[in-house]
């Protein structure tokens, strides 16, 4: 109870002032703290004084309000005086001087989607466009195609010796990696793979000489990366005008380039959606095995497809061994030149392709198949 109840109840009981005349003052010390218990409301009856009838009933409304007071202020310390109030959570206890503050464990991050890593508008779009060039000039004019061959041949030399002057200082002539290059696919399409070899020795020796002009230093270093550049790109290439130089050319090509494409889109899609376990985490980590399965699925079911139904004298099963084949090449193909792109630090060979990167980003799957699918289908449906 308070001051002003205390001196209140009093008040009307003795009708005078605080402390009554005839008690004297309150002693003082520990054991009281400001009030002598003997004159509290709560221990003993507040006498009534004529004149004031309803003086006891007044004291003892103020009692019940004194006690109410004090539940209330015993529930406000408690616990929360509202339901929607929350007790505050106790401050941490610091830690002792000298030793690192406690940092609280990292929220872990919600998963997110995978998102492809290209555009895959761009990609589709550059996809179609390169489709349709190969398939008007592959089944109405085979020299356009020729001609489609060479140039895609020449941009990929521009590219690949590019990278390697720019990040390795490898000096590669270009001038006769172009020009043999493109020698190379119109022999082999005019005399087979007699005209092909011999396109590919007077190359390398046109690289040693031309590679003489300039000083010594870095000679071998030079004339070793043109005769690979060579043997890499426009060789390789010089298959697929093999293939086009048969009576069956055009499907043949498009039997090579189907499959191909077919087991990276497996690849990709079967990777993207299941893939789990890396491949070759250290040359490629974004292949995975799940992705393999993938592509060896859809080749195999394509290439019996095609083998099947293309092809005079051609059976199913041969179909599934060649598409097999195609995509164990096009996933070490692929796997080799992402190896030369890691050796010189880059993502793709160029900016050619939107989408795609560069010329021999796409053929990087395409250039070591082209000679699996050429012997293959030799041996199942003949030279043609």
């Amino acid at each position: 109870m308070n001051d002003s109840s205390r001196g209140a109840s009093h008040g009307a009981g003795y009708a005078g002032a605080w402390p009554p005349p005839d008690q004297g003052p309150l002693p003082a010390g520990p054991a009281h703290d400001g009030h002598d218990a003997r004159y509290t409301s709560e221990t003993q009856p507040m006498p009534i004084v004529p004149g004031f009838p309803d003086a006891g009933r007044d004291a003892e409304n103020r009692r019940g309000a004194d006690r109410e007071d004090r539940d209330r202020g015993a529930a406000r310390l408690g616990g929360p005086l509202f339901r929607d109030e929350t007790p505050q959570e106790p401050m941490p206890t610091p830690p002792p001087s000298g030793e690192p503050t406690p940092q609280p464990p990292p929220r872990p991050e919600p998963p997110q989607k995978k998102r492809a890593g290209r555009d895959l508008r761009a990609a589709i779009g550059v996809g179609v466009g390169l489709g349709a060039v190969i398939v008007v000039s592959l089944f109405f004019v085979k020299a356009v195609f020729v001609g489609v061959i060479a140039v895609a041949v020449v941009v990929g030399l521009w590219e690949l010796t590019s990278r390697l002057e720019e990040r390795k200082q490898i000096k590669a002539p270009l001038v006769p990696l172009a020009v043999g290059g493109a020698a190379m696919v119109v022999a082999g399409y005019a005399r087979g793979a007699e005209g092909a070899w011999v396109a590919m020795a007077l190359t390398a020796l046109a690289v040693l000489v031309w590679r003489m002009t300039e000083p010594p230093e870095g000679y071998l270093r030079d004339v070793t990366a043109g005769i690979f550049a060579a043997f890499y790109v426009p060789f390789l290439a010089t298959f697929v005008a093999l293939m086009l130089a048969a009576d069956d050319g055009p499907e043949r090509v498009i039997t090579f380039l189907l499959l191909t494409v077919v087991s990276d889109t497996g690849a990709y899609a079967v990777g993207w959606r299941f893939g789990r376990t890396k491949l070759a985490p250290r040359i490629s980590p974004g292949k995975t095995r799940e992705g393999l399965l993938g592509a060896v699925s859809f080749a195999m079911a394509a290439g019996a497809l095609c083998v099947e139904f293309l092809f005079d004298g051609g059976t199913w099963w041969q179909g599934l061994l060649l598409g097999l084949a195609v995509a164990v090449s096009a996933t070490l193909g692929d796997l080799g030149e992402s190896m030369i792109k890691r050796d010189l630090g880059i993502k793709d060979m160029g900016t050619l392709l939107p989408g795609h990167g560069g010329i021999m980003d796409r053929l990087d799957s395409l250039l070591p198949t082209a000679p699996v699918v050429w012997l293959l289908l030799v041996l199942f449906v003949g030279s043609g």
